[in-house]
């Protein structure tokens, strides 16, 4: 079964061509770059953060920012080629690690050869329309909405699934499934199922019912946004009501599935940057390995990277950047040994993964979190300028620590 995996999982997340450094847009006829190799330098550095899985943004053949795909069936060749892809797979395989790939199913780049057809034609069961218009995602001009109604486009999504699947992935994340009607993944995934029962599939969720979603979409689980926004905005208004509400809403979710837990990704400004007080970085760091779910760690996190997301083209660049060959080449700001810390207490505890959470003690300033499953812990976060006295013991000003 997935969930025996899943439970034991920590993905380190990269958007492959910001992380490469490949050219922001392809060009007609574009050479092939063998850039996926790149990724492999960087294996080793995940295994000692203590993760094992990556989870990949978009590999496939696009027009810009790999969001537009127009070959779901090749790799992007600012990226690489088929044996660039495989390379990549068996080095994940010798060293244990899960490969999570990044679908784009809700909508097609104009290029998508059925999208690029039917829109010169004018009408067409690939395309959602409305009336002599097709949908645009967003009302992004490049980004045509699937129709998701059709059996054709059913067919094709769970064809690329298997595809990518027998080639080695291990699940998907699917990008934008809010805007999806569940009942398009509830007609897709037992096909996909029934040839890999083990994959995982994660659905981009932002707002809206969870629970409501994954139990009629099919799906095993969506990103928590809701928490992710909670941990930032209490510790920066120093309201700790506003974080236990949340962890209210998240006992009842992972009382049902194990959603991806995150601080930063692909989409959003960097924990480093949002949290105003640097000094409680480290109690955002402790929340997502302390609490239920699968972690997720965005490439440059652990090493303090900062950079703001604009809303403005081209404003993701700076959450999305250029690699060198390794670790090495990067300076660290000594976020690394937290997280390995961090993700070390996660390791010793596994059954922190699915553990029932309880509020403890609150005020504006401090918090008791306790975990309990196959043990008990206690995870407490004093954001004010003098000790927090509690019955576990004391927490010094602007600290966190666990207790068991």
């Amino acid at each position: 079964m997935r969930d025996g995996w899943v439970d034991h999982v920590i993905w380190w997340q990269v958007y492959p061509l910001g992380f490469t450094g490949a050219e922001p847009a392809a060009g007609p006829g574009q050479a092939v770059s063998h850039r996926l190799g790149h990724l492999e330098g960087w294996l080793d550095h995940l295994i000692g953060l203590g993760c094992n899985g990556l989870a990949l943004g978009p590999v496939f053949a696009s027009g810009t920012h790999g969001y537009d795909t127009i070959d779901y069936l090749r790799i992007d060749p600012r990226l690489g080629d088929d044996a660039d892809f495989d390379a990549l797979v068996k080095a994940c395989r010798e060293r244990g690690i899960r490969l999570l790939l990044d679908g784009v199913f809700n909508h097609a780049g104009r290029e998508f050869e059925p999208v690029r057809r039917a829109l010169e034609a004018g009408s067409g069961e690939w395309v959602r329309w409305s009336g002599e218009y097709p949908y645009l995602f967003e009302g992004h001009d490049r980004l045509v909405t699937l129709n998701h109604e059709s059996p054709v486009v059913r067919d094709f999504v769970a064809d690329v699934m298997i595809h990518w699947l027998e080639r080695g992935a291990d699940g998907w994340r699917l990008d934008a499934a809010y805007a999806v009607a569940p009942e398009f993944w509830a007609a897709v995934l037992p096909r996909v199922r029934e040839r890999f029962p083990d994959a995982w599939f994660v659905g981009e969720m932002i707002h809206g019912d969870y629970r409501d979603y994954v139990h009629r979409s099919g799906l095993d689980a969506v990103t928590q946004y809701e928490l992710w926004k909670a941990i930032w905005s209490s510790l920066n208004d120093r309201n700790l009501f506003e974080l236990a509400w949340a962890l209210d809403r998240h006992r009842d979710v992972t009382g049902d599935f194990l959603p991806l837990t995150f601080l930063g990704n692909h989409d959003v400004t960097r924990i480093a940057s949002r949290v105003a007080d640097p000094r409680h970085v480290g109690h955002a760091m402790a929340l997502l390995f302390f609490l239920p779910g699968v972690p997720s760690v965005y490439y440059g996190d652990e090493f303090g990277f900062r950079a703001v997301k604009e809303d403005r083209p081209g404003g993701d660049d700076a959450v999305r950047p250029a690699m060198p060959p390794g670790p090495d080449g990067v300076t660290d700001s000594g976020f690394t040994a937290v997280y390995q810390e961090l993700i070390g207490v996660r390791r010793r505890h596994p059954w922190l993964t699915r553990a029932t959470i309880t509020v403890e003690a609150l005020a504006n300033e401090h918090v008791v979190v306790t975990a309990e499953g196959d043990g008990r812990m206690a995870l407490a976060l004093n954001l004010g300028d003098e000790p927090f006295r509690h019955a576990l013991g004391t927490v010094g000003p602007h600290a966190w620590a666990f207790f068991e």
